[in-house]
């Protein structure tokens, strides 16, 4: 779900930045997972090579500059895949930062900027976000994980709405 009044269609060109196909990163996000207007996933194509003497990106603007390039230069400073997880929100504004992991059941304060990992089921905010709170004590994180909702059937997920969404884990763990 990503809200935005354009529509989702503008998803891909709007909010996922610096995604070059020659890096091989990938943006992967979860089931019902909650995204608000105007997040941005930075990719790794926004890293400069900094092992020369420039960091100055002179192989995008042709001209015989590209001339050299060795697209392994950005390979080897990629920071892995973005992941977020299943049952995320972010808010809006939000900036994902390269090779970031947002765990299952995460939430993510507007204007926050993610740099690194966001535990399971934790509250994070802040540049750079750090971890608020967490949302449920460590037995109800292992269970929530374990039970896996998300990855249930559309109908069992129908039939079983009441339990997702209140706060009660033996009625979850029943529904399983």
């Amino acid at each position: 779900y990503y809200d935005d009044p354009a529509g989702p269609d503008s998803f891909a060109d709007k909010c996922v930045l610096y995604h070059y196909d020659f890096i091989g990163d990938r943006l992967i996000i979860g089931r019902f997972t909650a995204l608000a207007r105007d997040v941005r996933f930075v990719m790794n194509g926004a890293n400069h090579v900094m092992d020369g003497f420039s960091t100055y990106p002179f192989n995008i603007f042709a001209k015989g500059w590209e001339a050299g390039f060795d697209p392994a230069a950005y390979r080897s400073a990629c920071r892995g895949d973005t992941i977020v997880g299943n049952d995320v929100w972010i808010g809006m504004e939000a900036m994902v930062m390269p090779g970031v992991t947002i765990g299952d059941g995460a939430i993510v304060a507007s204007r926050s900027v993610v740099t690194s990992d966001v535990a399971p089921y934790a509250v994070a905010g802040g540049n750079p976000a750090r971890a608020i709170r967490r949302r449920f004590d460590d037995d109800t994180v292992a269970a929530l994980l374990d039970i896996a909702w998300w990855s249930w059937p559309v109908e069992k997920i129908t039939r079983n709405l009441a339990a997702i969404r209140g706060g009660d884990i033996e009625a979850l763990r029943n529904a399983a």
